[in-house]
């Protein structure tokens, strides 16, 4: 759901056997989720007032190309079909991996002033804190005894993100699944943009929905099981041809300015060799210098080496530089403009947390009903 999410595919098993039927399983999965995300796509094209988008981001810095393209881009085209959509930027997801909120304000800030000059209009998208819906959080708490604790484990997230640490596992990571399910299904949201290896937080929200209906509401079902939508963005790769992460210092950030861009192309790695070509497996520095430069004009990478050829890596940096700038520039100029009043941007947040808080009530109230539990 949130773009920082780093889902891992699920690890071997010990016997031939297994293996097989663990990938036969996931690719059963993957083709059955596929099949479901092409028939949603169709009818949300032919009406989409009938969707409902949630989709966020953890505020751990600022946004960059990678955002813009892989998720940004297609919430802003699904807002203005006419989607209603809601954004979360999910400060309490932070914490899951992560022993500080030192700066939170500001990426939270920041990212409202990149989603607003990317086109996010407030009017048409809800964009609210996570931290600011107590109820919504609320939700948490029945939801967590719709699951097992096994499949709390067995989520790629949670084991990827526990051997990345090296901590012990946290309640907040073990649970981080669900606390998901309750960012979707406070507002009863029925697509979720997402790239495959998120399928798993889908499918848990998929079973927390339907063993909420199924045990407490089976007349009249509170909770709709959302689709996945699967984004067939290509994954964006950094300066450095690892995949662009704000973690790696690899990334061009969209609020940059032309200077800071310049010099970072600048210091990116190459290779001795002096012809251009458009090679990913044994040219990954070049090849995603390439990329970018196709991503941010239109065309085709291998055209772009074949047009810069035995001009070598300074003239490929400039044309990448060039490229960039003269894309960002727009978003730049209107990201500029919209700082300049920082008030604004704070009510813009503050209108988003009134009517999430508005929606996560009115949910929640649904749920006590059907619980019994509203004295």
């Amino acid at each position: 759901m949130t773009d920082e999410t780093q889902a891992q595919t699920t690890q071997a098993q010990t016997t031939e056997p297994q293996v097989t039927a663990a990938g036969n399983e996931m690719s059963a999965s993957f083709l059955a989720a596929k099949k479901r995300s092409d028939a949603t796509l169709a009818k949300l094209e032919a009406d989409p007032g009938k969707f409902t988008m949630l989709t966020g981001d953890r505020p751990t810095g600022r946004l960059h190309l990678g955002h813009y393209f892989g998720s940004i881009r297609e919430r802003v085209a699904m807002q203005n079909k006419g989607v209603h959509s809601n954004i979360i930027i999910a400060d309490y997801q932070v914490i899951t991996d992560r022993d500080t909120t030192e700066h939170i304000q500001d990426n939270v800030l920041n990212l409202v002033l990149d989603y607003m000059a990317a086109g996010i209009d407030p009017k048409k998208t809800m964009i609210y804190a996570h931290s600011a819906v107590p109820a919504e959080n609320q939700l948490l708490l029945p939801f967590l005894s719709l699951v097992t604790e096994a499949e709390l484990h067995r989520n790629p997230t949670v084991k990827s993100e526990m051997e990345a640490s090296g901590h012990a596992l946290t309640g907040l990571l073990l649970t981080y699944p669900v606390h998901q399910a309750c960012d979707i299904l406070f507002c009863k949201a029925n697509v979720v943009p997402i790239g495959k290896d998120n399928l798993p937080h889908i499918e848990i929200t998929r079973t927390i929905a339907r063993r909420f209906n199924e045990r407490y509401a089976k007349k009249h079902p509170v909770f709709p099981e959302p689709a996945a939508i699967l984004s067939d963005a290509p994954e964006i790769p950094g300066l450095d041809g690892r995949k662009m992460s704000k973690s790696y210092g690899n990334s061009i950030m969209l609020g940059a300015t032309a200077a800071e861009t310049a010099k970072l192309i600048k210091k990116s790695k190459t290779d001795a060799e002096r012809t251009i070509t458009f090679d990913p497996v044994n040219r990954p520095e070049v090849s995603a210098l390439l990329t970018t430069a196709g991503l941010v004009t239109g065309r085709d990478p291998k055209d772009i080496a074949a047009e810069i050829g035995s001009a070598g890596a300074g003239a490929l940096k400039a044309y990448v530089t060039e490229s960039v700038n003269e894309f960002l520039a727009p978003h730049r100029e209107r990201r500029e403009e919209l700082a300049k009043d920082m008030d604004y941007i704070r009510d813009v947040l503050h209108d988003g947390n009134k009517r999430a808080n508005e929606i996560a009530n009115a949910t929640l109230d649904e749920v006590r009903e059907a619980m019994g539990m509203k004295y």
